[in-house]
């Protein structure tokens, strides 16, 4: 390589680590959003279609072992799954007396009931509120 072009590929790579790129979501969290939805849960293969048609809808590639990748993603993350991982904390777990296999999401672990938070309380002192023109 010549001195020139060195330097425009150093100019290239500064410029392009300056670029704000967005973190494409994991799989856990794409899991979260295909779920959350589904309080009672979506069969196994519901959720890889809906977590393919997402990637397609964002032009995301996807590994040839992507269902493998997102089964793993599930079982590690589970509460009650057969890998023995017994974490009250883990956002998934399997709904007991459904036929076939139904994967869930908590719902401490779903965002639309995180975003229902409780109202905020009023101000303690309610003349702080009022603009000061209206005391007058």
């Amino acid at each position: 390589m010549t001195n020139k072009s060195t330097a425009r590929l150093r100019a290239d790579n500064a410029f392009a680590a300056l670029r704000p790129y967005a973190e494409p979501p994991t799989i856990v969290n794409e899991l979260i959003a295909v779920l959350a939805p589904h309080p009672k849960g979506l069969r196994r293969w519901s959720v890889m279609r809906a977590i393919r048609d997402i990637r397609n809808k964002d032009s995301r590639a996807m590994s040839l072992k992507f269902e493998i990748e997102v089964e793993r993603a599930f079982r590690g993350a589970c509460s009650n799954c057969a890998e023995g991982n017994n974490n009250p904390d883990a956002p998934f777990f399997r709904p007991e007396g459904k036929a076939g296999e139904v994967w869930a999401l908590h719902p401490r672990h779903n965002p639309a009931n995180v975003s229902e938070s409780a109202p905020e309380s009023p101000p303690e002192n309610v003349s702080e509120s009022v603009p000061e023109s209206i005391h007058e």
